[in-house]
């Protein structure tokens, strides 16, 4: 006997899978407060997900995570460098306290369903 094929998912559904893929990767940013790595881990995930939210309004939200990655070691690298200099010190707690409101507003955003960006009167 043949298994019944099973059917695709909704795109309600599908949404709803990469929306749970996106609270994940909040996650992962969040513990990355903790354990550097965590911060890899969400931006690898936003990598390979990427495809998979475009033309959602899930697309602003990724978006938002890969650019908060990449700003945080910027100024990580810089606050790092200068650290000896004593302005280093500063420049790592305000990438601190910027990754934390990056994270809590994409959160709050995500859990209202709202984009992360406001559409733009050219689009």
């Amino acid at each position: 006997m043949e298994n019944p094929p099973v059917p695709a998912p909704s795109r309600g559904q599908e949404i709803s899978s990469l929306e749970k893929m996106t609270h994940i990767i909040y996650t992962l940013q969040a513990g990355g407060l903790l354990v550097g790595f965590s911060l890899v881990a969400a931006v690898i995930v936003n990598y390979i997900k990427q495809d998979d939210v475009q033309g959602t309004w899930l697309a602003s939200h990724f978006r938002w995570q890969i650019r908060t990655f990449w700003f945080t070691l910027l100024w990580a690298v810089l606050g790092g460098l200068t650290f000896v200099f004593v302005i280093g010190y500063f420049i790592l707690v305000a990438d601190g306290i910027w990754l934390v409101y990056r994270i809590a507003k994409g959160w709050i955003f995500l859990n209202e369903k709202k984009q992360m960006y406001a559409a733009s009167p050219l689009s």
